[in-house]
């Protein structure tokens, strides 16, 4: 998951999805966001996608990605510090 969130472009990607008010993005409007092409864009949430970080769901013509909560609050459980005497 780490290596996966150290490009910048990923953790782009899953800071906008995070931030969306539907809780999730569709592909369509990803590459106007971050300013990169279609095929970059997919490379990467492919990317997320197979570390477990997003969820993707075809709906028609395109994708939808929403995060994997459950991976997330794994990640966080990484980065918590760790309590003295336990």
């Amino acid at each position: 998951m780490f290596k996966a969130l150290a490009d910048p472009i990923r953790l782009r990607l899953v800071s906008l999805v995070a931030a969306s008010r539907e809780g999730e993005m569709c592909a369509c409007d990803l590459p106007g966001l971050l300013q990169r092409s279609q095929p970059t864009v997919s490379h990467h949430l492919s990317q997320l996608v197979k570390a477990g970080i997003l969820a993707r769901e075809q709906r028609g013509k395109w994708a939808w990605f929403r995060l994997e909560p459950q991976r997330l609050e794994a990640l966080r459980l990484c980065l918590e510090p760790a309590q003295a005497g336990q």
